[in-house]
């Protein structure tokens, strides 16, 4: 009998690490920086902070729900597995939203910026190209994804660090402040805190990507210890790239005034570097979004991969893995279709879905890490219930308050992606007259048992 294929596990803690940061996208700070500014009256420092600490908590609740539970499937694996499998299907069927759409956003914004630089060629053209080129990657292997990510993450980092080196030195010679140690892009008397929070709302955006790597745990060495320790370790980098950046780019360019908010990351580093260092940044941009669409397509494909083999949408395509690349080479390609929208669909449309499904699945991991271990395995101690009721609750505190600024229009197409999928959930469940768990199981998966305080996993036949 032919043995059915499965994910490879092979990728260690530095390559999920690149992956995750690749999905993330370390040159995000200079999409988002004149928006961010101007939103924040100058204080972009005080709102990365603000920020930063408030995905913090969530970004935890990831880690402790990635050692309990070592699948891949990130929210929709973590809420079924915690609470219930109807709960666990909408989350997933929510985070989609999120996760389907990103390559194609990956694809946009790289498209918006070779339009600009040749426009006689067709927008479309780019759009067609740049996905081809991410589907290949994503087909090929896992470790080739990572080796190719690790590259492209490096070569950011690299432009960041000349970002650096050349903003000091202009700030030495006399630019924007004059000074390398300055309060003023952390607290200005005249702007109130209700602007500070405005700006950290909108830059909570910045951190997404920290839970891409959850996706990965079937295909990690060690996934219990090595997810939690490759999270910390992107929201680390990703603290340091974006505080440090901002309060760089605010000493050198004091205030939020720029001829063309959209590309104001482009007048600031044409301003230190000329134009040579603006070709480089848009060069730099591009590979960008290049490695975080094949980041994003490597994620969404594995959470389509397990509800696939849950057979909660068709096993037969979902379910599938490609004998010899050992990837969801089905859910791929169907990621691939829908990027290819981009070329009917506006950035603007596009991104409007994708903080609701992000904001769906951070409430429910904080919520899935109190049902878990506060609840059903009474871990309730003093130290216990500060790590596993009170901080997922800050987490989630926080995740509510980033809802109240959201747009309206995303709220409206949301709500009603998750309409879609109740009712779709209602015809899975004969309007739950039978449990959706009982239907569709895998033949062998893995469930957490805690043992005293330590967890071991144990086989499971349905």
């Amino acid at each position: 009998m032919k043995e059915k294929a499965t994910l490879r596990r092979s990728l260690t803690l530095f390559q999920v690490v690149f992956l995750g940061l690749a999905w993330n996208n370390p040159m995000v700070f200079f999409n988002t920086y004149g928006i961010a500014a101007e939103s924040s009256k100058g204080l972009l420092t005080g709102a990365y902070i603000i920020a930063f600490m408030a995905i913090l908590f969530t970004a935890a609740s990831y880690g402790k729900m990635a050692r309990a539970h070592p699948i891949a499937g990130s929210a929709y694996t973590y809420t079924q597995r915690s609470m219930n499998s109807e709960t666990g299907f909408i989350v997933g069927w929510t985070i989609l939203l999120d996760y389907l759409l990103t390559p194609m956003i990956t694809c946009l914004m790289s498209a918006v910026f070779l339009s600009a630089e040749f426009p006689e060629i067709p927008f479309s053209f780019w759009i067609i190209t740049l996905n081809i080129g991410i589907t290949i990657v994503s087909l090929i292997g896992i470790n080739f994804s990572a080796n190719t990510s690790r590259i492209f993450v490096i070569a950011q980092i690299m432009f960041v660090a000349l970002f650096v080196i050349l903003t000091i030195k202009s700030v030495l010679g006399g630019m924007g402040t004059g000074t390398l140690i300055s309060a003023q892009p952390f607290f200005n008397p005249n702007v109130s805190a209700s602007v500070l929070f405005a700006g950290a709302s909108l830059l909570c955006f910045s951190f997404l990507g920290f839970d891409s790597v959850t996706t990965l745990s079937e295909e990690t060495i060690n996934p219990e210890k090595t997810i939690p320790k490759a999270i910390f370790l992107m929201m680390l980098i990703m603290g340091l790239i974006y505080i440090g950046s901002s309060y760089l780019a605010q000493i050198v360019f004091p205030g939020f005034s720029f001829k063309n908010t959209d590309s104001a990351a482009l007048e600031l580093v044409k301003m230190i570097g000329g134009n040579l260092f603006s070709s480089l940044f848009i060069t730099v941009m591009i590979i960008g979004n290049f490695t975080s669409g094949v980041s994003s397509v490597t994620s969404v494909s594995r959470v389509l991969y397990v509800m696939g083999r849950d057979a909660v949408i068709p096993k037969k395509i979902f379910g599938y893995i490609h004998p010899r690349f050992r990837t969801p080479s089905n859910s791929i390609l169907v990621v691939s279709l829908v990027s290819f929208l981009g070329i009917v669909i506006s950035l603007d449309t596009a991104i409007t879905f994708i903080n609701f499904g992000a904001l769906i699945a951070f409430t429910f991991v904080n919520l899935s890490v109190i049902a878990h271990y506060y609840v059903k395995n009474h871990m309730r101690s003093f130290k216990e219930t500060i790590q596993y009721l009170i901080f997922p609750l800050i987490g989630a505190g926080f995740i509510m308050w980033l809802w109240s600024y959201l747009d309206i229009h995303a709220l409206i197409l949301g709500i009603s992606w998750v309409a879609v999928g109740f009712v779709y959930l209602l015809i899975l469940t004969k309007c739950f007259r039978q449990r959706l768990r009982k239907l569709h199981f895998d033949d062998v998966n893995y469930e957490p048992m805690i043992v005293g305080c330590e967890e071991m996993r144990i086989s499971v036949d349905s």
